[in-house]
């Protein structure tokens, strides 16, 4: 995902702090990529650190577009369609890139393989990183 990455802060464990902006939305997350790329324009890596739970922090989405989002300036959103892969895993497609998932126990029922979801998640289990095509 192509997003402008802005400063804000760091966070007290020492971790830089950015505002990403794409066209799906905006939110804060930490920033793993070097400090003096702050500034520009990245592809980025999205790292979630919490398992989807379903009924939890994952639910049916009523919208059908990508999304990104921070909600109370606490929880980052994620809309998307949900994949759910063989070994325990799930990929949620957020505007042509893929977010890698855990999926906590009991595991969503197969029937929302391909589905609309959202994904709430704490928004400092949130890491970017910035790769080069």
């Amino acid at each position: 995902m192509l997003v402008q990455v802005e400063a804000v802060g760091q966070a007290a464990d020492g971790r830089a702090t950015v505002r990403v902006r794409a066209e799906v939305g905006a939110a804060a997350a930490f920033w793993c990529g070097d400090p003096t790329a702050v500034g520009r324009e990245h592809h980025v890596e999205w790292a979630v650190e919490e398992d989807i739970a379903w009924g939890g922090n994952t639910r049916p989405a009523f919208s059908l577009s990508p999304r990104v989002h921070e909600e109370e300036g606490r929880r980052i959103v994620f809309r998307g369609r949900l994949g759910l892969m063989g070994d325990g895993g799930a990929m949620l497609e957020v505007a042509g890139t893929g977010i890698l998932f855990d999926l906590a126990d009991p595991p969503p029922s197969t029937a929302v393989d391909g589905t609309w979801v959202e994904v709430r998640v704490e928004r400092n289990s949130v890491s970017l990183w910035p790769y080069l095509l």
